[in-house]
């Protein structure tokens, strides 16, 4: 079993086709294809269910994809281990990020990753938390920008980035614009307007409202800031969302409202580091560049940033 082998299966269980799998390592479908082969000649098993339309991977395929993600991760923190020695980084870093994740500048970091080291490639993934989480556990992300893990849902590093609370926002017209805070007893049968279930600020408001015990439905779901901000102001429903939405441009004839009530959701930003694995030479060096990061806060954030001083 070689490592050019497990990279080729990866590819094609990412793409879930052969075609755009050779593709995107810029190799011939019929190498591509002979290599799969290969692979489950040696392992005695088939790897992927395959029709004319679709490709999709087997249970054996699927044990496999897991450990193939772990020893190519290892490979290339090996050689990455080896030109850090020599005082160079090459390879690649991937990053992934949750959309507005609060507290970091992921453009601004990248650019001033890319200005010290030109000779790595960079690769950026925008995602849901849980699907950041699976990306760094399984070794296609050096580490994430994410929200609202639980220590229990992730058992290597969370580095805090910062901590806000999470506002009601209305159209302008809405009955609650005009109020100072809205309690939870007054928000069910209400139209919610919120994201897919993965992205941060769903999750904590989930979570919110299930400690408050009530019940609402999300009957527009989004996956973009800038759609949901939209849809509130058309009046098509209110969202629960964190603070610094209510500050972007598009927000402006939106009317931002206090959730009263013990049960107030928090939204956090974090740093996903693997648990299982050392960060990798570029993925140390991103990290120095977040602690120097000046990025200031919006107003009601909390940065939470004592570990920077350390």
């Amino acid at each position: 079993m070689e490592l050019r082998q497990l990279e080729h299966f990866v590819a094609v269980a990412e793409e879930q086709h052969f075609t755009r799998a050779a593709e995107r390592l810029a190799v011939s479908q019929s190498g591509l294809s002979a290599s799969v082969r290969a692979l489950e000649q040696e392992l005695r098993t088939p790897l992927f269910s395959r029709t004319t339309r679709t490709v999709r991977l087997t249970e054996a395929g699927r044990a496999l994809l897991v450990e193939a993600e772990r020893t190519l991760a290892g490979a290339r923190a090996a050689r990455d281990a080896v030109d850090a020695v020599r005082g160079l980084l090459r390879g690649t870093l991937t990053v992934g990020v949750e959309q507005c994740v609060a507290g970091v500048s992921p453009a601004r970091l990248l650019a001033a990753f890319h200005r010290e080291h030109p000779q790595m490639e960079l690769r950026l993934r925008q995602e849901g938390t849980s699907s950041l989480l699976d990306g760094v556990a399984g070794g296609r992300l050096d580490l994430a920008f994410a929200a609202t893990v639980s220590p229990a849902e992730w058992r290597g590093e969370l580095v805090p980035l910062a901590r806000e609370p999470m506002v009601l926002l209305c159209a302008a017209g809405h009955p609650f614009a005009g109020r100072t805070g809205v309690a939870w007893e007054e928000l069910p049968g209400a139209s919610f307007i919120d994201f897919h279930p993965d992205w941060g600020p769903r999750r904590a408001a989930d979570e919110a409202f299930a400690a408050a015990g009530v019940r609402r439905t999300v009957g527009l779901e989004v996956n973009d800031v800038h759609s949901l901000l939209e849809l509130v102001q058309e009046g098509l429903g209110i969202a629960v969302v964190p603070h610094h939405f209510s500050r972007k441009p598009e927000a402006a004839r939106l009317v931002a409202v206090e959730l009263a009530g013990p049960h107030r959701p928090v939204y956090e930003s974090v740093v996903v580091l693997p648990g299982a694995r050392s960060l990798s030479p570029g993925a140390r060096s991103l990290m120095r560049l977040v602690r120097e990061d000046p990025v200031r806060e919006p107003d009601g954030v909390d940065a939470g940033r004592a570990w920077l001083r350390g």
